[in-house]
């Protein structure tokens, strides 16, 4: 619910439902959060939305059963029909959790060496609480940033954001997302180590992790290979 789920009580039910929705070209990470969700799914669960007037692309689109452990959770997030935080089950936030709410809204920036968590939708006084969450059970540090009107979590510290990338790391099991935690060095030696991290800690081979640094290098442009020799000349 941190990111792009929902606990929904519809008019014409008396429990709760889960729901969510995902891109089309998010299809391996969407049918892995619903590999999560067998005991509240039925065959039923997931189905494709066609494009609207909102999007020009393809959805996938979860709901679950409609189930009392479901409408338990829905009073304990929710007041007056809108989320609400508290410390009661921020204390439940797990490393898992933390994956699933970066992978759904959160982002790399800065070449790469930030990262922002989105809290669209969020008052301040919430945002504050996740912030003081991070620090107090991961001694992990973010600060409150703001665009437009609209507040967000950031690591401007790149310690801080390895920090974070290193404690949900060992949850994340989908290949195809882990452009999202793909730091981007010019130095070689850096961008190797963190290469041999995320192997460490995820599984996934250097060759694989490889291809999605050079995919996410295409993409910024300007990111060349360079030597640590080559930066320290530039520098002078």
């Amino acid at each position: 619910m941190l990111g792009d789920a929902s606990l929904v009580i519809s008019r014409r039910y008396k429990n709760a439902r889960f729901q969510f929705r995902h891109s089309i070209v998010q299809e391996e990470y969407f049918y892995w959060k619903v590999s999560q969700l067998e005991e509240i799914s039925s065959e039923k669960s997931c189905h494709i939305q066609h494009p609207d007037g909102w999007s020009k692309l393809e959805k996938l689109h979860y709901q679950s059963f409609s189930l009392t452990c479901l409408t338990e959770l829905y009073h304990r997030t929710h007041s007056d029909g809108g989320f609400v935080f508290r410390k009661e089950w921020l204390s439940m936030l797990t490393p898992l959790s933390l994956l699933v709410w970066w992978l759904d809204d959160g982002s790399l920036v800065k070449n790469s060496r930030q990262g922002v968590l989105c809290c669209e939708g969020f008052d301040l006084e919430g945002i504050t609480m996740l912030r003081d969450c991070l620090q107090q059970q991961w001694n992990i540090t973010a600060h409150i940033g703001r665009r437009d009107k609209y507040h967000h979590l950031r690591f401007y510290s790149t310690e801080e954001l390895k920090k974070f990338l290193r404690l949900i790391l060992p949850h994340l099991a989908v290949s195809s997302m882990l452009p999202k935690v793909l730091l981007l060095y010019r130095d070689l030696e850096l961008q190797q180590r963190w290469i041999s991290e995320v192997n460490e800690l995820t599984g996934f081979s250097n060759d694989i992790i490889q291809n999605y640094i050079e995919m996410k290098r295409r993409r910024w442009g300007k990111f060349k290979l360079i030597s640590e020799n080559d930066i320290v000349r530039s520098s002078k």
